[in-house]
């Protein structure tokens, strides 16, 4: 027979080490780049761009709608690297256990 009160101390100890994990996300960096480099963005485990760098050739006014393009991808980029980034740590914790988890409308949750 299954001990419960052993099984609920390993759920608690996988929830700290998982709630541990996100707070983490923040020290996570990823980059996303586009224009082979012209346009480079930073961001972080928890999706939040930390910086936009763009070097100067293409920032001129006739080139604007491409260096908007330019910048749509590379945050894009960024947002998917620290998707991984974080989906890797939370599997390190959950042991693939929650790997896969599809919500309505193909919604993830982040880190799971």
């Amino acid at each position: 027979m299954v001990n419960m009160n052993s099984l609920l101390k390993q759920a608690q100890k996988m929830q700290e080490d998982m709630q541990k994990a996100q707070e983490g996300l923040v020290h996570i960096q990823v980059e996303g780049t586009a224009g082979g480099g012209m346009v480079k963005v930073t961001a972080n485990g928890k999706m939040e761009v930390l910086s936009v760098h763009i070097e100067e050739e293409v920032v001129r006014a006739e080139d604007k709608e491409m260096l908007e393009d330019l910048i749509a991808a590379a945050v894009n980029q960024a947002m998917k690297a620290a998707q991984e980034k974080a989906n890797e740590e939370m599997q390190k914790i959950t042991g693939g256990m929650m790997g896969g988890l599809n919500l309505p409308g193909n919604f993830k949750i982040p880190g799971l």
